[in-house]
């Protein structure tokens, strides 16, 4: 009996990406305090993950669209809290992008603020570590702030190795200040903390939208969270009644960038019943495909998993929202 329930509950560090679900975007996203109202639903499309057991291990090499993923690959080494803050970072910041992009292309006034650099990682060898850590916000160097991440990293170059320097940084809405020597990059010529960064920014506008994702991490959902704002605030109905399903990142151009998994998206969106889906079209590149010959595209990959479950949804290549809204608009 205790192999049988080792077997059946006993964790592994072995983590099991499968198709997850498809939900109207609809229960998470208002604009100016109202859900949209139109027929239809744009929906976000998720990847579940779990962690395996030796049983559900040995099961998944049955599933065609089951990997198996190593602790160290999905969280990098993090600890479980600090990886489930980097990707509430990368949710806030697919959030941040959508407004811009959907306010933009509305006609509406606004702008992105910078406010800092979001700390992603810190050398062990750093002298800030346990001083700042994963999910802070660096927003001065020396009393000073800069409008991008290029700044701060110039302004740390041109301190020496060794030398102490003051860092401003904010943690749970507060500001907090630490000091510590700064040190040789590995395998660079440069000086630095020690840190791994991304950029944080906040859109201003007079436009009141709120996205509530909480539990949902990742920045796959930009795309899709970029189009229904946008349809909201320019009151176009652009979904005549489908439920329209899709992924991909998106930036502050409107570029749509690719992501891990679309063969699981594919599936939960087919099963949810959804009549289109974006998928990213940007090309393999030929670094790409110099390690790996037989590498697709995002959209490559998700027609082929669309022939092989035989659904009737379409999929369509989208490399920018305008992609998107155009399709949606003359079809």
């Amino acid at each position: 009996m205790a192999i049988v329930a080792i077997l059946m509950f006993l964790p592994i560090p072995i983590y099991l990406e499968q198709p997850g679900a498809a939900e109207s975007i609809n229960q998470y996203v208002t604009v100016n305090g109202k859900t949209n109202k139109q027929k239809g639903d744009f929906m976000l499309v998720y990847v579940a993950v779990q962690k395996a057991t030796p049983l559900t291990y040995l099961w998944s090499f049955s599933q065609k669209h089951i990997d198996r993923v190593s602790a160290e690959e999905m969280t990098g080494g993090s600890s479980d809290a600090e990886f489930d803050r980097i990707q509430e970072y990368y949710m806030q910041d697919a959030v941040n992008s959508a407004k811009y992009v959907a306010l933009k292309h509305a006609g509406k006034e606004v702008s992105q603020k910078y406010i800092g650099i979001y700390v992603m990682s810190v050398l062990d060898k750093s002298d800030f570590k346990n001083k700042i850590q994963v999910g802070d916000t660096i927003t001065n160097v020396n009393g000073k702030h800069y409008s991008n991440a290029t700044g701060y990293q110039n302004a740390l170059a041109k301190i020496k190795a060794g030398e102490k320097v003051t860092i401003t940084y904010q943690r749970d809405g507060k500001n907090h200040k630490a000091i510590g020597k700064t040190m040789k990059l590995p395998q660079t010529k440069r000086t630095g903390i020690g840190i791994t960064l991304a950029n944080r920014s906040k859109v201003k506008t007079n436009e009141k939208i709120s996205a509530n994702m909480e539990g949902i991490g990742g920045p796959s959902a930009g795309l899709m969270l970029s189009l229904q704002m946008y349809s909201q605030l320019s009151k176009k109905d652009l979904l005549k009644g489908r439920d329209v399903a899709g992924t991909g990142t998106i930036d502050a151009d409107g570029k749509v960038g690719d992501i891990g998994g679309i063969d699981k998206k594919v599936i939960s969106a087919s099963k949810a019943h959804a009549k289109i889906f974006f998928a990213p079209d940007n090309p393999v590149s030929k670094v790409v495909k110099k390690y790996d010959p037989n590498a697709k595209s995002n959209y490559e990959e998700a027609v082929e998993t669309a022939k092989e479950i035989h659904t009737k949804m379409k999929i369509v290549p989208v490399r920018s929202f305008n992609d998107a809204v155009n399709y949606l608009e003359n079809n």
